[in-house]
């Protein structure tokens, strides 16, 4: 094909970067782990043929990457276990046994090693596979086994004869029969050879301590023991290999899940951002692709100020800021979660920098925060460093929950610095992910926030799909309730009502 087709790597390869960089500037921040920019897919996809090593596939807007696929399509019977397996739902692993022939050079065992190095462009290269075997019939000999695919029709190109001959290397290629075994097979090379051909095939899962979590389709539900059992078996440390069963709940947000193999035990423990925790999976949430975005939000923390987490979960904000000697106000609804909470503030010695709540999130503001605020804000000082943040994860619902800010504190207004920073999740499947969630706070606190706020991509959940970061500083008109003015009322009579409150209070 003309060079028009195929333009040089490193001009396709600008061109991706400057997309990329032009995507990240121009719609709006993205977590450093997350790199699903459907342009850049696109772009992607049409120049995959010119980047070694990159296969993407584009399906109307859906959007896939399979990295345990890039092979050519003429490798299609050495990576392939045997056409028997198909619609195996009960794993037999003897029945993935295999014999394929590969060609191989004949050498002396001292010079292995030279040769390796010489042609290890025509080398076998499998993980799993013994490059270099034995001769059953001369221990001074070694076979050298090399890739069928670079060495078609078992006779080597005059450059590796030239190479052969100066290693005093007789450049006949032999057939080698060479056994292949499940052992020897990929995860997704073993799926995709069980499945009913043409079907999808999903090789991942979230890994969370010993349990690997899987979200299967209707049509794998048939496979679903013999995947659970062939995840386990291509993942060591993975013991329990579970299937979510239902959606997350949006009270608790947990969900009933099924053990497909291994032991059934869902008490386990993980490390984020060099944190120690530990959780029962079947009754808290917790979700491994959140570390990037946990780690984010600590990180514009200083000692000295203060954190509500208001949907705290086990705390992994909570911890992680009170051991950057943050005050720490940690709440969650579900029981299960907020004594995993007090049990990891122990287990990471902050209990005494964390108070924890067991309550409705509405509560948890009107209460708690409310009092912390209104006895911290008033006493703050100009040159004084302290930031409150509010952070709001629960991103199905958080976003309904800003209207609790409107007039929550009486009184004249704080400093504008002092204002509160609030962190509120949500999900959009909106075309403008950014405008839309920036939309739906303000319809909930009644007040504009162009120009006072700032949107992050957290990541992709599912096709169209987003999960995004509001932060913003409350306005203090939203955040405030000035008190009634008592000028035009007698003394006996001036009274101002709370929000929340139907009782009078008298100013004189």
């Amino acid at each position: 094909m003309g060079a028009e087709a195929h333009p040089p790597r490193s001009r396709t390869l600008w061109r991706l970067g400057y997309c990329a960089k032009l995507l990240k500037t121009n719609h709006f921040r993205t977590a450093a782990s997350n790199t699903s920019f459907p342009a850049v897919w696109t772009l992607l996809a049409q120049h995959s043929g010119s980047i070694p090593g990159l296969f993407v596939v584009v399906k109307k807007n859906t959007l896939s990457t399979m990295p345990e696929t890039v092979e050519d399509k003429s490798n299609s019977e050495l990576y392939l276990p045997h056409p028997g397996v198909r619609g195996m739902t009960l794993l037999n692993r003897e029945a993935f046994r295999r014999t394929v022939v590969v060609p191989a050079l004949k050498v002396k065992k001292e010079i292995v090693h030279s040769v390796l190095k010489s042609l290890k462009q025509s080398v076998l290269q499998r993980p799993g596979l013994k490059r270099v075997v034995e001769d059953p019939e001369d221990e001074d000999i070694r076979f050298v086994l090399l890739d069928p695919h670079k060495v078609p029709e078992f006779s080597l190109g005059e450059s590796e004869q030239q190479v052969l001959k100066q290693l005093n290397v007789h450049p006949e290629v032999s057939k080698y029969h060479l056994e292949l075994s499940y052992e020897n097979f990929k995860t997704e090379e073993i799926l995709r050879a069980v499945l009913p051909e043409g079907q999808e095939v999903t090789s991942g899962f979230s890994r969370v301590g010993h349990i690997a979590h899987l979200n299967l389709r209707d049509h794998q539900l048939p496979y679903r023991h013999l995947i659970g059992q062939v995840i386990m078996d291509k993942n060591p440390g993975v013991t329990c290999v579970v299937n979510k069963t239902n959606i997350i709940d949006s009270t608790y947000r947990n969900f009933e899940m099924e053990v497909l193999a291994g032991e059934n035990n869902l008490v386990t423990k993980v490390k984020e951002n060099n944190i120690a925790y530990e959780l029962d999976f079947s009754k808290v949430y917790w979700n491994p692709r959140l570390s990037t975005e946990h780690g984010r939000i600590v990180e514009l923390l200083r000692a000295g100020d203060v954190l509500f987490d208001v949907f705290a979960g086990i705390g992994p904000f909570a911890i992680p800021a009170a051991k950057r000697r943050c005050r720490v106000f940690a709440n969650d609804l579900n029981p299960e979660s907020y004594t995993w909470l007090l049990h990891n503030c122990r287990l990471n010695k902050v209990d005494t920098k964390v108070k924890a709540f067991n309550m409705d999130g509405r509560d948890f503001l009107r209460g708690p925060v409310r009092e912390e605020l209104s006895r911290e804000l008033p006493l703050l000082r100009e040159e004084q460093k302290t930031a409150f943040h509010i952070v709001m994860n629960l991103p199905a619902l958080a976003v309904e929950f800003l209207d609790v800010f409107r007039h929550l504190l009486v009184g004249e207004p704080c400093s504008p610095a002092g204002l509160p920073t609030v962190h509120c999740y949500g999900f959009s499947k909106h075309s403008n992910p950014a405008r839309d969630i920036q939309e739906r706070a303000e319809a909930a606190l009644g007040t504009s926030l162009a120009g006072r706020c700032s949107t992050f991509l957290v990541r992709n959940v599912a096709p169209n799909k987003e999960m995004l970061c509001l932060s913003f500083q409350i306005p203090a008109d939203v955040l405030y309730k000035r008190p009634c003015p008592d000028e035009a009322k007698p003394a006996s009579k001036r009274l101002c009502t709370s929000q929340d409150s139907s009782e009078e209070k008298v100013l004189s």
